[in-house]
């Protein structure tokens, strides 16, 4: 895949690195000459030192015959305008990142693919780690909807009972949905069935669209997430 990565930064710099071992053709270009000079020398790129938004830099770094283009610099500003130039040079995938929630809406506007700040993503990782230990991973979709892993406790109020059962009991169901069992820790996901029965020490993936509130968590265990 040939793939233009507009910005060397802290974001930039790892997609460079992934990018780059992925053995894909890579073509970063950089303005400050520091960055350009660092991901020069320690990745197999080429790197332009120059304005990416500026129409003849991503010419000339080859945007029009290029896969996908993603840009990774710290203002948003710079970012939609680097995007509309390379829909003009008909790039077929086009990704950026958006520092500013509120200007989400713009780049899909502009039929651009997004990616959340992953410095407010990890932030929010962190206090969910804190706030609610329990979830081992998860995900937000949309406003308030929520895919996350939790695991079940013995005497947790789901353990023992079919999936099935739970959801003539309440206990899941409608807006909230088991999507996965990982059972014994093998890494083999179990696809959930009616019959399905929920066994303690089970890691499940939910989708909960109200959130993995506390009235959610509670059903596999954990009151704890009350605090």
């Amino acid at each position: 895949m040939y793939l233009v990565i507009v910005g060397a930064g802290d974001i930039g710099t790892p997609l460079i690195e992934i990018a780059t071992k992925g053995g894909n053709e890579v073509v970063v270009i950089e303005r400050d000459q520091r960055r350009a000079e660092r991901a020069a020398s320690q990745y197999d790129c080429l790197v332009i030192q120059d304005d990416a938004t500026v129409k003849e830099t991503l010419e000339d770094a080859g945007a029009e015959r290029a896969d996908a283009l993603i840009s990774t610099t710290d203002e948003d500003a710079t970012n939609v305008m680097v995007c509309l130039l390379a829909q003009e040079l008909d790039v077929p995938d086009i990704v950026s990142v958006v520092h500013n929630p509120e200007h989400m809406n713009l780049f899909r506007q502009i039929g651009v693919n997004t990616m959340e700040n992953p410095q407010r993503l990890i932030a929010e990782h962190l206090y969910r780690a804190v706030k609610r230990p329990s979830i081992v991973d998860f995900m937000r979709i949309g406003e308030q909807a929520e895919v996350f892993e939790i695991s079940v406790t013995p005497g947790a109020p789901i353990a023992g009972v079919t999936l099935q059962e739970a959801a003539e009991e309440g206990l899941v169901g409608g807006d909230t949905l088991i999507i996965a069992i990982e059972r014994n820790g093998d890494g083999e996901p179990i696809t959930p069935r009616g019959s399905t029965r929920i066994e303690s020490d089970d890691l499940l993936t939910v989708y909960a669209a109200a959130g993995a509130t506390p009235e959610v968590t509670d059903v596999f265990g954990h009151e704890e997430d009350h605090a």
